[in-house]
């Protein structure tokens, strides 16, 4: 791939649009080659590693091959490696630069918006903005699937890209998300849970039974799911069923005492009660 970075126009419709992208970017940096070529960017994003600096918006920074380092005001200096993201928040200082035995290649995106920063303040912390991704096929992807819609700049690219950008953002989370789960082990057993819950809706489970699987009481399993999920197990499962139910009533033709059936519900007087505690009416008006 050649080298390529856009700067896009930002106009109202995009700040209407409330998360736009303002560049997107691929660079290869050689061994012992000079970092960063500042005459190809604005002078607001140009830097040197004595000063870092610090930029308006967000950035995700991708480093599929190569060496170098990151720090940030937030963040010690570390050294990165082949399939490496790392963030740069707003208005926060940073520096960045590729080890100049080994060189690197970096993808880019810098984007705005009130949602995009709800999601960066909800779901990523500025005190820890470096994900090991591996060298990540889908990121790969999507970082081209970016580059080549600017390039071709079709009627419309500015909305469509950010669609491109959640879903690198959704790939970053679902990474970070796997590497707490590997570093805890009681995650896992509450994961495998969940899924077995999520499968077998259409009948009670004996949660203590299924507890067994694991090396603890039942009580301290209890208490876990408990603070993972918010709810006990019996009580997430029956909420499952019961919106699953809601789903049926919604986009099904089966009648309500076979969708009572099909959720685990042998009685259809005991499944309309649970159901108007949880919803506030029975099934029939809620279908209605």
């Amino acid at each position: 791939m050649h080298n390529f970075h856009r700067y896009l126009n930002i106009s109202d419709i995009e700040v209407e649009w409330d998360f736009y992208i303002t560049t997107v970017g691929y660079s290869k940096t050689d061994r012992n080659i000079h970092y960063p070529n500042t005459e190809q960017h604005p002078k607001d994003h140009g830097f040197s590693w004595n000063k870092g600096r610090i930029l308006k918006g967000f950035y995700l920074v991708f480093i599929p091959r190569g060496r170098g380092y990151f720090e940030s005001v937030d963040f010690p200096m570390c050294e990165v490696e082949a399939g490496t993201c790392f963030i740069l928040f707003p208005d926060k200082w940073h520096r960045y630069k590729p080890n100049t035995d080994f060189g690197w290649e970096e993808y880019w995106v810098g984007f705005k918006g009130t949602y995009p920063t709800y999601l960066m303040k909800q779901f990523f912390d500025q005190k820890n903005p470096v994900i090991r991704t591996g060298v990540n096929k889908e990121l790969m992807d999507l970082f081209t699937q970016l580059l080549t819609s600017v390039s071709q700049a079709q009627i419309g690219y500015p909305q469509a890209i950010t669609g491109i950008a959640l879903q690198i953002l959704s790939q970053l989370n679902r990474v970070k998300l796997m590497e707490q789960i590997q570093e805890d082990p009681e995650s896992i057993w509450i994961s495998q849970t969940i899924f077995l819950l999520q499968h077998q809706l259409n009948s009670s489970v004996n949660i203590e039974q299924l507890a067994e699987k694991f090396p603890i009481s039942y009580s301290k399993f209890r208490k876990l799911f408990k603070i993972h999920t918010g709810k006990s197990p019996n009580q997430y499962h029956l909420d499952l069923r019961l919106n699953k139910a809601k789903e049926l009533l919604k986009e099904s033709n089966m009648t309500i005492q076979e969708i009572g059936f099909h959720t685990g519900f042998d009685s259809p007087f005991y499944f309309s009660r649970l159901f108007k505690k949880k919803y506030g009416q029975p099934p029939k008006f809620y279908r209605k």
